[in-house]
């Protein structure tokens, strides 16, 4: 076993978030989103404290954008971890919310 962890992320609509859980099924951590339209803002990253440092967040970060893009939505970005994360990658630029975007 090489200690790598594969997670799996799936929306959880009834409960307003993704939730990314490992093998075994144990709840890794979530990003809770408000859907308004196409409108689709991110309030809240959290990663179980048992799994920090192992990408969890990351990997919910690329699952969340992807299926906002998948979906034709945009995104608000509220979270600050997701916000951060956005700035490290350009590729998802053409879905955000402009006005939101914190100034430098």
């Amino acid at each position: 076993m090489d200690g790598l962890v594969q997670f799996t992320v799936t929306d959880a609509p009834e409960r307003e978030r993704f939730e990314a859980r490992d093998e075994t099924g144990a709840l890794a951590g979530v990003v809770t989103y408000q859907l308004t339209g196409t409108i689709v803002a991110y309030t809240h990253t959290e990663v179980d404290a048992e799994f920090e440092g192992r990408g969890v967040a990351s990997t919910l970060a690329r699952a969340v954008m992807d299926d906002a893009r998948a979906r034709g939505r945009t995104v608000v970005p509220i979270c600050p971890f997701l916000s951060g994360w956005l700035e490290k990658h350009p590729e998802y630029d053409a879905i955000v919310a402009r006005s939101t975007r914190k100034m430098k």
